[in-house]
């Protein structure tokens, strides 16, 4: 059995969990910050670091207590190197470092999108090649997979992440902050409306992605109708924000399942806890033929520290080491092929 120990601090969530060769969760600690960054309409990131400097060891030691373990039982010590706010990641950086020194254990750095993505492995066996659609506020991404821990970005957004893109569509219908889970549940209340109607838009790669002039497009629409008297219906026009913004999604991911031809295809990141875009995945999935469609479980989508450690399993698994001298890296890349 390999044990890892991971920890996560790459945005607002202070966690840490203890997994099992990559599949078993022993333990997985979630300390959110969400009630706070809801006061001011969005993550501060000088407020979610000082909040993960006060919150750190409390997690960690209940996180390794909730496992049965102890840090010396761990194989080795995974933590988010990046993507993500800096303050918020140097915090985790420096508790994993503190850990690997204080016990002897070496580092294991991870892609935060590389945990997202491994989540599924907790649904079910990973099969290869994989595609997988990652889905949240600062990311939407298509990721092919030829094997584990492998990974190749095939397509991503020109501009706007899609949850941010349901941030700011939420800031213009009122529903404050985090947007997403608030359009989720106003558009099951609304419905195709003629007069609203938002543009699909276009890119170069057809893999690629663009929310930032659908964005616009929505406030231009409700600006429109405010100015000829008619009152907006705020239950329409997020569904018709959610349908056109989730149906391009899912179109595209479609498009590169049946090009590529995966054993597999995952869905990934917060966005990925969307009820609609659960339904549409499940719905097209039909099409794809002898290509199985995995989906993870609501409390695996948004951040934690057990996916980390899933994807730090397979990392460890293929030798890939970090050092004392690792910085957190706000902007780190996708790993290239191996």
């Amino acid at each position: 059995m390999t044990r890892i120990l991971a920890i996560e601090s790459s945005c607002d969530e202070t966690a840490c969990a203890m997994v099992e060769d990559g599949k078993t969760i022993l333990s997985n600690i979630v300390s959110s910050q969400i009630n706070t960054h809801t006061l001011y309409g969005g993550v501060v990131p000088e407020v979610a670091s000082r909040i993960h400097v006060e919150n750190i060891s409390a997690v960690i030691e209940e996180a390794v207590r909730e496992s049965g373990y102890s840090v010396s039982d761990a194989d080795a010590i995974a933590y988010t190197l990046g993507p993500g706010l800096i303050g918020s990641l140097h915090v985790g950086v420096l508790a994993a470092k503190t850990l690997a020194f204080a016990f002897h254990k070496p580092l294991v750095p991870v892609h935060h999108i590389a945990g997202h993505i491994y989540a599924n492995a907790f649904v079910s066996e990973l099969c290869f090649p994989l595609l997988a659609l990652v889905v949240s506020g600062g990311h939407t991404q298509l990721i092919w997979m030829k094997e584990d821990n492998c990974f190749e970005e095939i397509g991503t957004t020109v501009d706007d992440a899609i949850g941010e893109a349901y941030d700011k569509v939420a800031r213009v219908l009122d529903l404050g902050y985090p947007g997403g889970p608030a359009i989720d549940k106003l558009a099951k209340q609304g419905k195709k409306n003629s007069d609203y109607v938002l543009p699909r838009p276009k890119t170069a790669n057809p893999y690629d992605f663009s929310f930032s002039g659908l964005k616009t497009a929505v406030l231009q629409l409700n600006d429109r109708l405010k100015r000829k008297g008619k009152e907006v219906s705020k239950e329409d026009l997020a569904w018709c924000f959610q349908e056109t913004a989730l149906n391009l999604l899912v179109d595209k991911t479609m498009l590169a399942a049946k090009e590529y031809q995966p054993k597999m295809l995952v869905l990934a990141g917060g966005v990925a806890a969307n009820s609609r875009l659960r339904e549409l995945i499940i719905e097209r999935a039909e099409e794809l033929k002898g290509i199985k469609t995995v989906i993870p479980p609501l409390k695996y989508c948004t951040d934690n520290a057990a996916m980390i450690g899933a994807a730090g399993y397979a990392a460890y698994c293929h030798g890939e080491f970090g050092t004392m001298s690792d910085a957190a890296d706000p902007g780190l890349e996708m790993p290239g092929e191996s």
